[in-house]
């Protein structure tokens, strides 16, 4: 008897995860109607004198003398009692965490994870910054979005010569460093995000790893302890995570999930989260916009690349690195595209960050770029 009902319930459970791939799968081929053998990127070519105006902008930007404090000091003026100037971006075994962390879930905070953290805290590294960059009198961070923007404009050399490069997610370097780099300061991503390839990860980055659910902890510890995830917590991702990263244990940080609060209720003005039967009410921020915010608690100056969805056209290319065109944003609410937007727009052209792309506000295009969008560096060949 005992047999039949564990042999019911197996087979309940496996139907269960049967149906919802197909559902995914259901999903994807409406959201994603373009399969990998669809080349939208043969549609467009860019504007020969965007790029040169771009590369131009970009030398510009570098060749000035760094400021120091300059955005700390911008962003505190610009958000006075929102912008907590003494944040501390990364957590360490040495953190000394405020009452308020522990006020929402994550990604907001640790609410319900107080143990789980104290136990990934225990093997965190003793130290926030590596020495190289705490040595640093003056820093610059340019932080790379995925936007189809960036690709073509040939920024890469540029990007290379920022003291701090900050990728998000799985963005790929590799068949893409002419416009992106290759180079890596910093890793910012969630388990599901990480890249699967290990030549993706420089050897002497930062791995900072966000939050988003408990089972990320386990996902974490087992990284750092060069452990395998156990079936039982690799079921609750949402898509396959890699298992191993190639990276010492000194190289992984946690995200203060106090960046992430202050993104979104002090400095974007979302709605506050409201806990209900599961999960919380949220108006989550992009990893995007959360990472040009640690970034200004990071450096002195600030440059983002790769910013800016267009959902006025959505036929062109979201990322820069896939065939997934702008309308697959439509679909998605978690995210307040808008009022991100528009929070980087005030920054851009009050010259706290600068735009080396344009796709948020553009300093180099001409005037009919500048008034129209940034979609305009793709033309139909």
């Amino acid at each position: 008897m005992r047999k039949a009902k564990l042999f019911k319930g197996t087979l309940m459970f496996t139907i269960v995860i049967v149906l919802s791939y197909i559902v995914l799968g259901i999903l994807n081929t409406f959201l994603f109607p373009h399969s990998l053998n669809d080349d939208i990127w043969s549609l467009y070519i860019v504007n020969v004198e965007k790029i040169e105006n771009a590369q131009r902008y970009a030398a510009k930007v570098l060749g000035q003398k760094c400021r120091k404090s300059y955005v700390q000091q911008e962003m505190n003026i610009l958000f006075p009692q929102k912008y907590d100037i003494n944040m501390h971006p990364f957590l360490d075994r040495n953190s000394i965490l405020r009452e308020p962390v522990f006020k929402y879930n994550t990604p907001f905070g640790f609410n319900t994870h107080q143990n789980r953290l104290h136990q990934i805290m225990d093997v965190m590294p003793t130290i926030s910054l590596p020495e190289e960059l705490e040595s640093e009198s003056c820093k610059r961070c340019i932080v790379l979005g995925n936007g189809g923007i960036l690709r073509g404009l040939g920024l890469g050399p540029y990007l290379n010569r920022f003291d701090v490069v900050i990728r998000l997610n799985n963005a790929p370097i590799q068949g893409f460093t002419d416009d992106v780099g290759n180079k890596t300061t910093i890793r910012m991503s969630y388990p599901e995000g990480a890249p699967k390839s290990q030549f993706e990860y420089d050897p002497y980055m930062l791995f900072v790893a966000v939050m988003y659910k408990g089972v990320d902890f386990s996902w974490l510890k087992a990284m750092i302890k060069k452990e395998r995830v156990s079936f039982w917590e690799r079921i609750w991702f949402w898509q396959k995570v890699t298992e191993e990263l190639p990276i010492k244990p000194t190289q992984f940080r946690i995200l203060n999930p106090e960046i992430i609060r202050e993104t979104a209720l002090d400095l974007l003005q979302l709605p506050e989260p409201r806990s209900k039967l599961w999960g919380w009410h949220q108006n989550i921020p992009t990893l995007g916009v959360s990472a040009v915010v640690l970034a200004t608690h990071l450096c002195d100056e600030v440059s983002l690349a790769g910013f800016g969805y267009n959902l006025s056209q959505p036929q062109i290319p979201l990322h820069y690195y896939e065939n997934v065109q702008m309308h697959a944003m439509k679909a998605q609410t978690m995210h307040n595209v808008e009022t991100e937007r528009n929070f980087l727009e005030n920054l851009v052209k009050a010259g706290i960050v600068t735009d080396l792309s344009g796709g948020i506000h553009c300093k180099f295009c001409n005037k009919l770029e500048s008034t129209t969008s940034e979609s305009l560096q793709f033309f139909s060949k």
